[in-house]
């Protein structure tokens, strides 16, 4: 395997292993006073989580002299009563390792002297002296362990998991628990199986008992959300305030889900007048269920992990949320939606330092941004759709389509910087136009993007140059597009490893004036007539055209263009490679262009009346439009095989 070929097969494994590592403990699973694994050795900002089987566990913590008993401010799961030995509890405890230093655990159930018969736990523990081994004999002659059966859980997260629609059914699973002050509480979104077309989905409501499919006033309520993935990573999630019965229901009216069933309590009575049953029982002759507007509330919606505050109505449509990113310009200075500002690591600046004018050609500038921008954002917020919840999904692993997202994200955070600077001056705004996409299989689609972020970041590049000459008030542009430059460049690299090329396989980026930008997409990509209040922003003509290609030891040799008809004199190929070096090679018989030996990676080719021009005069003589052409890796391993 060439060094070539390793390096574009590390995207995955490069993006996976941001994360800090995770590790998961069964606690008594298969009837075993045992956890598996006895040791763990975790790093800083490292989770474990533990899983808790028959019949009542708990993780506790104690110092290594005395074992059995927990520790002041020590961790403490709370016990978590399971009646399998082979499924674990809904409810589960999460750590987070802070430092390295060995961590003791121990299971506290007297009913068995479960620590004292051995049920311990290490993390990080030495290899010699103070060893899990030494520790487990020292338990054996423990006195009685401590805490007791009821005591809250400190020093880790208790997380109580609730299926929404679990296996396709109108139930929650689990629907009537006992569980501790201080417990979050996850709601899990899953579809319900159907075989009608229309999708069926659900929501999370509060309710007192007396009115069980009626919303609880201050209580809490999640969306509807559509979905037909079980695993469609939007959750709900509330904590356990006291010991009071928390009652809750689907507000669904399409086959009436309270009134079917679909209901749950958490610490409801086992006895007496207002159980889970008579709960049940008075939900099935309720009236027509309800849902507050403007959720949610009284708790934490998520869609991927990322807090969503606020939704207008009371259903999630994460395709109309994506679409409305681009479509819906927020007024100057308006707060960015969270969601999408999560997925990009940020919103917009606070502060543009903003000229006290701006001249008509900085007008221009930002005008073409957003105009190559709002295609973009388009074309990566189309793929991240599909590939999260489309006809691609599945096609690659969470950690790239998560960073595919944040690649989405970020690019409609970039085209704030337009809105905001002419709304700022009070100047027109460019509509997003109908755009063929060239996406049809997901190879296509990655090619179009590459192309799209080569054309951004010359012409953002262009455009940085030409404002840092003028003297009229266009030089504040220079800060704001030359960092979202920066991020359109690992834009970029992330989609040349994916296609199997070097991340930055050029120097420098190349130089692409927008007047050739501009006409590239309205011509190539542009719904016709779909973009009329657009100002043009140079000549339209067709992409060049090229009809062959010739390589040799992996480099394009020359390539064989078709010329325009009519066409008369000398033509020459201009090739823009990275910045500062533009090649001229004149158009031979038969249209065959040979290809400057030193170009390397992705370069733009457009065909000319002239030569020897620089890159910002070259759409005074341009005879096509330009195009996009791969020539090769800039080296080979010497440990290539």
């Amino acid at each position: 395997m060439t060094f070539l070929k390793v390096a574009a097969a590390t995207v995955g494994l490069a993006a996976s292993m941001v994360s800090a590592a995770h590790f998961e403990v069964t606690v008594g699973k298969g009837g075993q006073l045992k956890f598996v694994p006895e040791e763990v050795t975790a790093k800083i900002g490292d989770t474990v989580t533990y899983k808790f089987f028959a019949r009542n566990h708990a993780v506790a913590q104690s110092s290594f002299e005395h074992p059995c008993q927990l520790q002041e401010h020590g961790i403490f799961s709370g016990f978590t009563p399971n009646e399998s030995q082979d499924v674990a509890a809904a409810t589960d405890f999460t750590i987070t390792i802070t430092d390295t230093k060995p961590l003791w655990f121990y299971c506290p159930q007297q009913n068995g002297n479960h620590c004292q018969s051995g049920m311990v736990h290490a993390i990080n523990a030495p290899t010699q002296g103070n060893t899990l081994q030494a520790y487990k004999e020292k338990a054996v002659s423990a006195p009685p362990s401590t805490p007791a059966v009821g005591t809250l859980s400190s020093g880790g997260l208790r997380k109580l998991h609730v299926d929404v629609g679990f296996d396709g059914k109108l139930v929650f699973n689990p629907n009537n628990v006992k569980e501790l002050v201080g417990t979050v509480v996850e709601f899990n979104y899953n579809p319900k199986a159907s075989t009608i077309l229309t999708l069926i989905n659900h929501s999370i409501v509060q309710s007192s008992f007396d009115k069980p499919c009626q919303p609880l006033d201050g209580g809490f309520a999640a969306p509807f959300f559509p979905t037909e993935e079980k695993d469609s990573g939007v959750t709900f999630e509330v904590t356990v305030k006291d010991s009071k019965p928390i009652w809750f229901y689907c507000a669904q009216t399409a086959s009436t889900h309270c009134q079917a069933g679909m209901i749950g309590a958490i610490n409801a009575p086992a006895e007496g007048s207002n159980t889970f049953d008579a709960f049940k029982h008075l939900a099935a002759s309720a009236p027509s269920s309800s849902i507050p507007a403007n959720l949610p509330l009284g708790g934490a919606l998520k869609v991927d992990g990322v807090l969503i505050p606020h939704i207008s109505g009371n259903v999630l449509d994460l395709a109309t949320l994506v679409q409305d990113w681009i479509a819906e310009v927020p007024g100057l200075g308006a707060v960015l939606d969270p969601y999408l500002a999560g997925m990009a690591g940020g919103a917009s600046p606070k502060d543009y330092e903003w000229s006290d004018s701006i001249t008509q050609d900085g007008v221009d500038y930002l005008q073409v941004l957003l105009f190559q921008g709002n295609f973009i954002s388009t074309l990566l917020t189309e793929g991240f759709a599909r590939l999260s919840m489309g006809t691609w999904k599945g096609a690659y692993p969470d950690s790239i389509v998560q960073t595919l997202g944040s690649l989405a994200a970020q690019s409609v955070v970039q085209l704030r910087t337009y809105t905001d600077a002419l709304q700022h001056f009070k100047r027109d705004l460019i509509k997003p136009c109908k755009y063929e996409l060239h996406a049809d299989s997901l190879e296509e689609w990655l090619q179009t993007v590459a192309e799209a972020l080569s054309l951004a970041i010359g012409t953002t590049h262009d455009i940085i140059g030409l404002a840092a000459k003028s003297t009229a008030g266009d030089e504040w542009m220079v800060t704001p597009l030359s960092t979202a430059a920066g991020a359109q460049s690992r834009m970029a690299a992330v989609v040349s490893m994916m296609q199997g090329h070097i991340a930055s396989p050029s120097p420098r980026e190349a130089l692409i004036p927008f007047q050739l930008a501009w006409p590239h997409i309205a011509s190539k990509y542009v719904v016709d007539g779909s973009c009329s209040e657009s100002p043009a922003f140079g000549t339209l003509q067709p992409e060049l055209e090229i009809t062959g290609e010739k390589r040799a030891a992996g480099r394009l040799v020359s390539v064989t263009v078709k010329l325009p008809q009519g066409v008369q004199g000398e033509r020459w190929l201009a090739w823009m490679g990275p910045w500062g070096d533009v090649k001229y090679t004149l158009v031979g018989e038969g249209g065959v262009v040979g290809v400057p030996p030193e170009l390397t990676g992705w370069v733009w080719a457009v065909l000319t009346t002239k030569k020897d021009l620089p890159a910002r005069d070259i759409e005074t003589v341009a005879a096509s439009g330009i195009r996009m052409v791969w020539t090769t890796e800039q080296w080979t391993s010497p440990w290539s095989s």
